[in-house]
Order: structure tokens, then sequence, then C-alpha cells
């Protein structure tokens, strides 16, 4: 049997033809699976990560189902953060050019009545939850012409707080809209908030029951306070490659930053006390090269999209194994191979070896000479509800 195709799956031939040209020519696994009811005009549930295609999965269905002529803004999607957008704007230009479509991004940082002025002529509007409640609040903006509504990231709009200005700008757009919900997990709040967003949607999922990055090299390596800094440079210094490093705060983030300028490695960092000007310029830095090394807590990484990102080092192991899966799904993405790296110190052992083990990584984890620590002891507390780990 051929591959799908663009074309085959429903796109116009102008559209498959600015894919053709950028040489996207094979729909991956998710997009082959959404672009038919997407396109037939059908809500959708989707289960998607980070790199799995999604944009284009949603991106495609926009640019054909909006009509050049018709109101505006006509479709909207909202993201959880402002380098997210600047990325999914980005995606879709091309692609609504080919249809006779703009695009706008409305987001936080940057001046508010220019950025109101093309939101408002655009047919197509990629914009943060707060940035776009702020313009419909001021009369800047109407979204009554909205007749297509795309959620991406929606998990992590949930995570960083974002529910009720979603809910409050969901109840702004026309009931009679096609809605598509996009998130790396359907589970618990997540997915009743997916089912009440939508009407009747049609379900799909990326790597159905696949836990982790199949295509990463997992390693996890053993460091002491004194010797952890050192483990890093080494590392980013064993090639020319572009590393994502994760720490848990934003001082943590300037700390580490400052340590690695001080020994000659050019990095830049990104963490949600910068300026957007001050977090464009370091992305700039680090997406032409000039600075191979990026710092970032979790928040200010998600959405970051970079192809040639080989390397995600954990100098601060995730909270959890979501955590781990979210930050090492910016490497391996779309079939490409990439390497993650977790340094552990002996108080974090029992933790991380825990995050392995659900995520079906002992051997990995065991061969870097550290144990795998036994499952906790949950037991319900005799005065009632608690539950309490041993």
């Amino acid at each position: 049997m051929s591959e799908p195709t663009f074309r085959g799956l429903g796109a116009s031939a102008p559209v498959a033809d600015v894919l053709a040209a950028q040489r996207i020519e094979t729909p991956f696994e998710i997009q082959g699976r959404v672009l038919p009811d997407a396109l037939a005009g059908q809500d959708v549930l989707a289960k998607a990560p980070t790199g799995s295609g999604k944009t284009l999965a949603f991106g495609i269905p926009l640019v054909e189902r909006v009509d050049p002529n018709g109101a505006t803004p006509a479709a909207l999607v909202l993201v959880p953060t402002r380098e997210l957008a600047a990325q999914v704007g980005e995606v879709l230009e091309p692609l609504a050019a080919a249809r006779g479509l703009r695009v706008a991004t409305a987001y936080g940082g940057v001046g508010l009545y220019d950025q109101a002025k093309k939101a408002d002529r655009s047919h197509l509007l990629v914009a943060t939850p707060g940035r776009l409640e702020d313009l419909a609040n001021r009369k800047m903006l109407s979204l009554s012409g909205v007749s297509i509504l795309v959620l991406d990231e929606a998990d992590r709009m949930l995570d960083m707080g974002f529910q009720p200005q979603v809910d409050r700008i969901v109840r702004r757009l026309p009931q009679d809209r096609q809605t598509m919900f996009f998130s790396a997990t359907l589970d618990g709040e997540v997915g009743r908030l997916a089912r009440s967003y939508t009407n009747d949607p049609a379900h799909h999922e990326a790597n159905p029951g696949d836990e982790t990055v199949q295509e990463v090299d997992h390693r996890f390596v053993q460091v002491t306070p004194e010797t952890k800094v050192q483990t890093l440079i080494d590392m980013l210094n064993e090639g020319d490659h572009h590393s994502l490093v994760f720490v848990r705060t934003r001082r943590g983030a300037d700390r580490l930053l400052a340590k690695l300028r001080e020994r000659g490695v050019p990095a830049v960092a990104m963490h949600g006390d910068m300026t957007q000007s001050a977090r464009e310029r370091a992305w700039e830095r680090f997406e032409s090269g000039k600075a191979r090394t990026l710092v970032a807590t979790d928040v200010a990484a998600r959405g970051l999209d970079l192809d040639s990102i080989s390397h995600v080092i954990n100098f601060d192991p995730p909270e959890d194994n979501k955590g781990y899966v979210h930050r090492v799904g910016r490497t391996g993405r779309a079939g490409r191979s990439g390497i993650g790296v977790t340094l552990v110190t002996r108080d974090q052992q029992a933790d991380v070896s825990r995050i392995a083990a659900r995520l079906d990584l002992q051997d990995e984890f065991t061969s870097s000479g550290m144990a795998v620590a036994p499952p906790r002891l949950v037991y319900t507390s005799r005065r009632g509800r608690g539950r309490r780990g041993w």
C-alpha cells in the first residue's frame, strides 16, 4: 500500500505545493488521523505530544475551511506561551498566503494597539489566553466571527492556570463552531474540559499506549553537587550540537547560565522573569547557532520547536514521569534520533529511579551503576481519606 499524501487526505493543490516546497510530503501519523475529520468540519479530540506534527494537523484544515472574504478573525488558535504562538504563526503564514488569508499573533510583552489592529484584520489568529482576553475586554477585538477554535497544548494551559481565561474566551465564541482540542494527555481534568468544549468529537491518538520517547537514547549519570556543573560542561563540549538544559527554577537558570559563561560555554537562558524582547533575543541566538545551549525552566520551554535539538539534559531532574516525557520529547522528534540525559545526585536517586521504572527505563538507569528503588508502599490512614507514601 502506498503512503498517504496531503492531497490524498484532502489538502488543496496550493497548500500541498507549499508543503512540497518545504520538503514536507509525507504526513505524520497524527496528521493522517486528524485531517479527514478536521477537513470535514468535525470536532476533534487529539492526544498528541510536542513534535508529533500536530500544528499541520490543525493548520491545514484552518486554511482550507476559512473563507478569505468572510468575517475576521474567523479561526482562533489558543496556545499557552508566547514562543509557541510565534512558532505556530510562522507555520501557518505560508499556508495561509497560498489561500489568500492573513495570520496574526497576539501575546503579552509587545505593543497592544498595533497588535490589536493586526489581530482584528486577520483571518487566522494565534493567541495566548491572557492577551486575547485583554483585547476582548477592551473591545479592541471581536470574536463573534470565529467559526473554528483550536486549543493547542491544552494540558499545559491548565497547568499554567489559564482555565478561567479560556472558559471566558470560549463563552464569547459562537456556539455553532468547529473545535479542535490537542493535548499530550486527555486524562482527568483535561479530558473533562475537552468534552465540555467539543460536540460529538472524533478521537485520535498518536502512538497510542506509548508513554515515553522511542527515538531517544536515554541516559542517567551519577554526579555529586561538586561535579555536577563540570559534568554538564563536558557533555556540552563533546560535539557541535544544540542542547536544551532543564532546571527547576528561574533563579537556577540564571545561576547556571552565569557558571557556563564563566567557563566559556556560549549559552542563553529562558524563563518567566525575562522580558519578551530578552526572550526573543535568546531564542534567536539559540536558533541561529550563535549559542548552542539553552537553559530553560519547564514553563518557558513549553512549545519550543527546533528540529536540530539533539540533546535534552535534565540538570535538575523532573518531578515525575509526565515531566520527563515533556522535557525529553524536545528531541527525538518526528522519527529523528536524540539523546536525553538526566544528572542524578545521591539524594535524588530514589525519586529518579521510580520515574525510570514507570517509563520502563530500568535498564538504562541501572547501567549507570545506580539501583532502582523499590516502589512506595501506600496505606490508607485509619482516620479516613489521607494517603501517605513510605
